[in-house]
């Protein structure tokens, strides 16, 4: 019997370590496709002896472009993997064998880009509960209804795009100054069906010693407007494999109330930061639990900046956002696992939503032609 979503989902959030997940082993290299296009790694080796840097990052162009792994070397510690990723051997599994029709696995394990919407979207269901009806500027929406709660009288409802089993064109990799970069196009059309116009949308993953940098261009190359609104979906890891004494930073002064941890469907209600949500200063996860939304973010000198540290593996992540598009962040951390997700998005959750009422909540709109960029920059420190 194919496992469920469900069954993954408790099976990846149990505590693991660098050691259970492996790095990129020499057995995990030998897969060479993964939904049906070739992995892309590209490597370096690690230079200094006194300052952190990136190795390698792998893409898998067959899932939207998803980011598998990225490892980086850390003096005193060696090589580390940067997300909470099985190898590439049992990614491959999950993704190809166990996934399910809308490829929601995708967004359980690496980082998988979110286009054209990340997080919740809720609406009318249709009879057979298979999809969702929603409405922007007049014009009705019809989305897979993928995502439901686990108590009952949970709402079934869409979450995290339509890319998430995308192919992805003209792949192509070369030597930048510093590093390497891999590119590709998906020409996503009108996301089978379920978009208003056609889209195009151009990747470009770079590493260098210092930097990971993610850039996503969506262009409206149909001819009608259209919302787009851009996200990731990254597991951070904890190499100590101790996440209560992991550190939280997130530069933001409001926080979108929600109805509960269940649906975590937002009441349209946004309230000033406090206690174990004011994460400005930073604080350690201990067993708090998170899946929120963040806002009003504190922007200087044209970057957001979060911090993620595990201060016993002398590890540190930072992850910058460097698109004004940016409106939030949403952190997902459960207790006693360990990783934090932190996503850089363009929009609150359940965007199209009456509960928000007239507040501007984060979709672009994109006329025929125009195009709209999300770019986020990862970088290392020692905590």
């Amino acid at each position: 019997m194919k496992p469920s979503l469900r069954t993954y989902v408790l099976s990846f959030v149990l505590p693991a370590t660098v050691a259970s997940w492996g790095m990129m082993s020499a057995q995990a290299q030998t897969v060479t496709e993964i939904g049906g296009q070739k992995i892309v790694t590209l490597a370096r080796k690690a230079t200094s002896t006194t300052k952190p840097e990136f190795t390698s990052i792998t893409v898998m162009p067959g899932r939207g472009m998803e980011l598998l792994q990225i490892t980086a070397n850390f003096p005193g510690r060696g090589n580390v993997d940067v997300l909470a990723s099985p190898d590439a051997a049992e990614s491959k599994k999950m993704l190809d064998q166990d996934d399910t029709a809308n490829g929601d696995l995708g967004y359980r394990l690496g980082s998988a880009f979110l286009v054209p919407y990340p997080n919740r979207i809720r609406g009318k269901l249709s009879a057979d509960s298979k999809t969702l009806t929603t409405e922007w500027h007049g014009h009705t929406i019809t989305l897979p209804a993928n995502n439901i709660g686990k108590e009952p009288g949970a709402e079934r409802h869409a979450m995290h795009g339509l890319i998430l089993k995308a192919h992805t064109d003209d792949v192509a990799e070369k030597i930048i100054p510093g590093g390497k970069e891999v590119s590709g196009v998906i020409h996503a059309g009108d996301f089978g069906g379920h978009w208003l116009s056609k889209t195009d949308l151009i990747f470009t993953i770079s590493l260098t010693a210092d930097a990971v940098d993610a850039v996503v261009v969506a262009k409206n190359v149909g001819n009608e407007d259209e919302p787009i609104a851009i996200g990731w979906h990254p597991y951070f890891n904890f190499p100590s494999g101790d996440r209560t004494q992991a550190r939280l930073q997130v530069p933001a002064s409001m926080l979108a109330k929600v109805d509960n941890y269940d649906n975590v469907f937002p009441t349209g209600k946004l309230v000033p930061v406090t206690g174990q949500y004011d994460l400005r200063a930073g604080q350690p996860l201990y067993k708090n639990f998170y899946d929120d939304n963040w806002s009003n973010l504190d922007w200087k000198n044209g970057v957001v900046q979060v911090n993620i540290s595990d201060p016993a593996a002398h590890y540190g992540v930072r992850i910058e956002g460097l698109s004004p598009e940016i409106k939030t962040i949403q952190a997902y951390a459960p207790p006693a696992k360990n990783f934090v997700a932190v996503e850089d998005q363009f929009n609150f959750a359940d965007p199209f939503g009456k509960e928000w009422g007239s507040m501007d909540t984060g979709m672009v709109t994109l006329k025929p032609g125009q195009s709209t960029k999300w770019h986020v920059r990862l970088k290392l420190f020692i905590p």
